[in-house]
């Protein structure tokens, strides 16, 4: 497995972007509960496709998609606490997103099996993310260079010579 290769304290380009995207989670989840922000929300059911309640008025959701949103948030927030959970949340997150996309496109709308509501504008939303979690993980996953040793470069003689 590998190190990570960062200085103590310091964040690398992928623990932040999981952070970011947990915290984004988070937030869709606690969004999803709010009148107002969420139509119809005196339709918001446990679960199934019959909960008429639209996130942004787009987005259809229930408390169990909301509550989902809120755990894979706090997944991302503390997994971003090092580089290979932080890449590990990416990738294998925006693996289940792409499962979840093609979830919603094989199994539709009205179908009892829906248990977690996704119209069209979430399936597509559901690739969206599922993309950009692993294209994250990709642009990110080798963090910053290490630092060089220049403490024995000062020493050293050229390749070839002999020291006196």
């Amino acid at each position: 497995m590998a190190a990570s290769i960062r200085m103590k304290g310091a964040r690398t380009g992928l623990q932040n972007a999981a952070l970011g995207t947990g915290a984004v989670f988070s937030l869709a989840g606690i969004l999803g509960f709010i009148p107002g922000v969420t139509s119809n929300h005196g339709s918001l059911r446990l679960a199934g496709h019959a909960s008429e309640a639209l996130l942004l008025g787009v987005f259809q959701v229930s408390v169990l998609h909301n509550a989902v949103h809120l755990l894979f948030g706090a997944a991302g927030i503390l997994m971003s606490r090092s580089h290979p959970q932080a890449r590990n949340f990416l990738i294998y997150g925006g693996v289940i997103y792409l499962v979840l996309w093609l979830y919603g496109l094989l199994v539709g709308d009205p179908i009892p099996a829906n248990f977690i509501p996704a119209n069209h504008a979430d399936n597509w939303l559901h690739l969206v993310l599922g993309l950009a979690m692993i294209a994250l993980a990709i642009m990110f996953a080798r963090g910053p260079a290490p630092a060089a040793d220049t403490s024995s470069t000062a020493s050293s003689s050229a390749p070839g010579t002999r020291r006196r």
